[in-house]
């Protein structure tokens, strides 16, 4: 413990979950998104904090209510979900944490806020990076706490240099203030000299990223057999099902089990749950194979929700474009569609196009144009389409989300507009974010319980958004083409380790004793 009256814990954190199909996230992206320095994050503590990760809202605020500690802020760093972290900028960065760290002096604690499934242009554990060099700097008694989103990867670097990892419970992922306070609690312990040791064990499966909910399914079943081993000595049992995009040598479930070190048998304790639980994904890994609607079944189901008004509303959840996954948030496949048959009373939402956004802008709400889409876009799913739109609705600035995952969290989508094209209405941003929060659409003027069918480019975390609105058998996951698909077959998977469930469906593993 330093001199000080306060533990002194150090904040640091880089958020990427990386496609490795998508564009490069370069240093543009973070800054348009979230990139602090340590004055940054220290502004955000003393403000109202809508500006940090929800987890780091949380971890800060429980150390706050028990007075507990001196924030030392050194660095975060937060992507859009896309392309590998440009290396030239990791490398920066990784310096920038490395200085901060050993000038801030004495160090009683390092919080990471990280997301797991991070890579950069020459590296795939990106994140043990970073927990490597934090380590490296404090030494091996300062304890080290982790949060992660449990679509991340755990690696034995990872693993070997923090202390407890603390992953994401539910997905959408509405927990992640919750594990943030969790994150906390564990630090004070360790703090106290509740030593703690984790145990991890990977299993080969990949799981498609529509079989993850936590509502129902079996990673909701995973997940609550987890919870149901949480028993003392065991104090975070953290199962992350990964993220199939990255295709990295980092693919694959990781199972962490976090004990008190201190007691006996803390060890062999969590062995056991870790072991037990790999047994149990292992015997389920059947049950996470992706089943999805085709496109033809979906624009039927959009024509009758539109010429029967008795019929509830419904959703057509893009999730082959999913920007919360790399995807570029643009494809047209089922706009045009829906507007080539002139469904009734459809919502897009959103369009990523900054470009078309900004025409829209410049020429001002009223206004009737050729609207083209994707005019500069190179991706294979991102092919123009050119539509007469009218101009219904303009907007920028930042917005503080409403529910779900952007809930108390500061959004800014730049230039927004809404285009009427003939029956459907198409809500166009520039920063790409995925549509999860109602808001989203409502600060265009949108009256979203009055949308017949509304297309969704999200993956799943709408769900926590707009649930007040449609019921979870009123929504259509679409199988069309794009950089997030669901479809592992179609992603060209070349790193992952192998043998690997399902790519290797004959395959046979069983869980360490």
């Amino acid at each position: 413990m330093s001199e000080s009256l306060l533990p002194r814990i150090a904040i640091l954190g880089f958020v990427l979950e990386a496609n490795r199909n998508a564009p490069v996230s370069d240093r543009a992206v973070f800054e348009e998104t979230l990139y602090l320095d340590g004055a940054g994050i220290a502004a955000e503590l003393a403000g109202d904090r809508t500006g940090l990760p929800s987890t780091v809202q949380g971890f800060s605020e429980e150390m706050d209510s028990r007075g507990l500690w001196t924030p030392v802020p050194i660095l975060l760093a937060e992507a859009p979900p896309g392309g590998p972290a440009d290396h030239a900028f990791f490398s920066e960065m990784i310096e920038t944490m490395n200085a901060g760290l050993s000038e801030a002096g004495s160090i009683d604690g390092v919080y990471i806020c990280e997301h797991g499934a991070g890579l950069s242009t020459e590296l795939d554990d990106a994140d043990g990076e970073i927990f490597a060099l934090a380590r490296s700097v404090v030494g091996p008694d300062v304890p080290i706490v982790a949060t992660l989103d449990l679509h991340g990867h755990v690696t034995p670097r990872m693993n070997d240099a923090a202390d407890v990892l603390v992953s994401y419970r539910t997905n959408p992922h509405v927990d992640g203030a919750d594990r943030g306070r969790e994150a906390a609690g564990i630090m004070l312990d360790l703090l106290a000299d509740k030593r703690a040791h984790s145990v991890l064990v990977r299993v080969p499966m990949i799981c498609p990223s529509v079989s993850l909910l936590t509502t129902e399914g079996p990673y909701a079943d995973l997940i609550d057999y987890g919870q149901s081993l949480m028993a003392p000595p065991i104090i975070n049992v953290s199962i992350l099902a990964g993220f199939a995009p990255a295709d990295a040598t980092t693919n694959g479930m990781s199972i962490v089990v976090s004990a008190r070190d201190d007691v006996y048998g803390g060890r062999e304790a969590a062995k056991k749950v870790a072991s037990l639980i790999a047994e149990r994904a292992w015997a389920d890994r059947a049950r996470y194979l992706a089943r999805l609607t085709s496109l033809d079944d979906a624009i039927a189901r959009a024509l009758a929700v539109s010429n029967d008004l008795d019929l509830p509303g419904i959703i057509l959840a893009d999730v082959a474009d999913n920007p919360g996954g790399g995807g570029r948030g643009n494809t047209t496949y089922i706009l045009r569609r829906l507007h080539e048959e002139n469904a009734q009373g459809v919502v897009v939402g959103m369009m990523i196009d900054p470009p078309l956004a900004a025409e829209a802008h410049q020429l001002g709400e009223g206004a009737t144009f050729s609207a083209l889409f994707n005019r500069d876009d190179e991706n294979q799913f991102s092919q123009p389409y050119v539509a007469e739109a009218t101009i219904e609705c303009l907007a920028s600035g930042p917005f503080l989300g409403r529910r779900g995952i952007y809930a108390g969290r500061r959004v800014n989508l730049g230039k927004c507009a809404l285009l009427k094209l003939g029956e459907s209405r198409v809500v166009v941003a520039s920063h790409r974010q995925q549509c999860a929060d109602p808001v989203f659409l409502e600060r265009m003027g949108i009256d979203v319980s009055s949308v017949r069918t509304l297309v969704i480019k999200s993956r799943g975390h709408f769900r926590a958004g707009f649930d007040e609105f449609y019921a979870p058998e009123n929504i259509l996951e679409v199988d069309a083409p794009g950089l997030t698909t669901p479809v592992l077959e179609r992603l060209g998977l070349t790193r992952v380790p192998r043998p690997i469930y399902p790519l290797d469906p004959d395959m046979s593993w069983r869980a360490p004793t």
